[in-house]
């Protein structure tokens, strides 16, 4: 049966893909853009491998087929058919290449009359193409380090660039104490196999510098590779300064007007702002040590008094004060530290417009 083993090429196009794993191995980590339509569901997995264990292969066999026959078979096939007809490029894979995805092939050929191709060595071999991209020796490109106080406008300017890799879009998280969204973060291994899938894309672009922004090693719970981390430090970095009312400005937009709409339409109009309102301050609680109990206790007052004067007025401009007292109490010290302690040559400094005109110039 057709397998198909150019992973590079599969990144680059974005091919539609089918896990046909279970639910649970999907959510450990995938192959990015792939869609979960499971041979057999976490149960069925879990009795057909403790039958494998207790009985051996053609037991295990035997009743993974009668587990998974009759609607639920249809069903399945069904799913796979509604998928194939909207992506007919797309390709299968399961664990490793093996039985899963083999027999998800049979069956999508004899009821759709369609040969879909599966990946070889499933994703298991993917995953390791994808890990070794990851070495700082596969980086062909030049990395340069875009840095700049909280609320410059950092990922906003990122995305004006072709050249650039959003480490915070990758890991799904705004990359500061408060930046945690309603969605959870990927796994660990999704936000590797992002991170490789995007670098891949990118030298396949020719670039010949690439942008991205200083976050040390972890975004939210997501982590880079230590040894591209400390690769991406001994390059040089471009800084963004901003004025403190514009960086109070985008904050309270990012922080306040989107995140409070996120919150609206995921608990409703008003349990969202509640809601809302309960994360931001347990986000100060989670600094507190560092900002000082005073510090972290006055900045929550501010937040709850901003808050009752919205309720009362419909507008959410007071939030402006404890996002100054932040900046200018937490994050700003933290920046003016970090500064200190890196090795990075500064190679140009600026505004927004001065910073995006170098980086669309700059070739390393």
């Amino acid at each position: 049966m057709n397998q198909e083993d150019d992973f590079q090429q599969l990144v680059v196009d974005a091919r539609p893909l089918i896990d046909v794993r279970a639910p649970v191995e999907y959510e450990r980590g995938t192959i990015p853009g792939a869609v979960n339509l499971p041979l057999m569901n976490n149960d069925e997995r879990h009795r057909v491998g403790r039958c494998y264990k207790e009985q051996g292969s053609e037991a295990a066999v035997a009743l993974g087929h009668r587990l998974v026959s009759g609607e639920v078979k249809a069903e399945r096939i069904a799913a796979w058919g509604a998928f194939i007809d909207q992506h007919p490029d797309a390709l299968l894979f399961c664990a490793r290449g093996g039985m899963r995805s083999q027999i998800s092939q049979e069956w999508i050929g004899q009821a759709c009359d369609r040969s879909l191709p599966r990946l070889k060595g499933g994703y298991k071999a993917v995953r390791n193409f994808l890990l070794s991209r990851l070495e700082p020796a596969r980086v062909v490109s030049k990395p340069v380090i875009l840095g700049g106080r909280t609320g410059a406008g950092k990922t906003i300017l990122l995305k004006k660039l072709a050249n650039s890799i959003d480490l915070e879009g990758l890991a799904h998280h705004r990359g500061s104490s408060f930046g945690r969204f309603i969605d959870p973060q990927p796994s660990q291994a999704d936000f590797e196999n992002l991170l490789a899938s995007a670098l891949i894309r990118h030298d396949h672009a020719s670039h010949p510098v690439m942008v991205l922004e200083s976050e040390g090693t972890h975004v939210g719970r997501c982590y880079l590779p230590k040894e591209l981390a400390a690769y991406f430090n001994t390059f040089p970095r471009v800084l963004l300064e901003v004025p403190l009312e514009e960086r109070i400005q985008t904050t309270y937009e990012e922080y306040v007007l989107y995140g409070q709409q996120e919150y609206r339409e995921a608990f409703g109009a008003e349990s969202g702002v509640e809601r809302w309102l309960e994360t931001m301050l347990h986000c100060v609680d989670k600094i507190a040590n560092r900002l000082g109990r005073e510090r972290a206790g006055a900045i929550k007052t501010l937040q709850q008094d901003a808050h009752s004067r919205q309720l009362e007025s419909g507008e959410a401009d007071g939030h402006r004060t404890w996002i100054a007292q932040l900046l200018s109490d937490y994050y700003d010290p933290m920046y003016d530290h970090h500064i200190r302690r890196k090795s990075q040559d500064t190679i140009f400094r600026g505004d927004f417009a001065q910073v995006l005109d170098f980086l669309r110039h700059y070739q390393g």
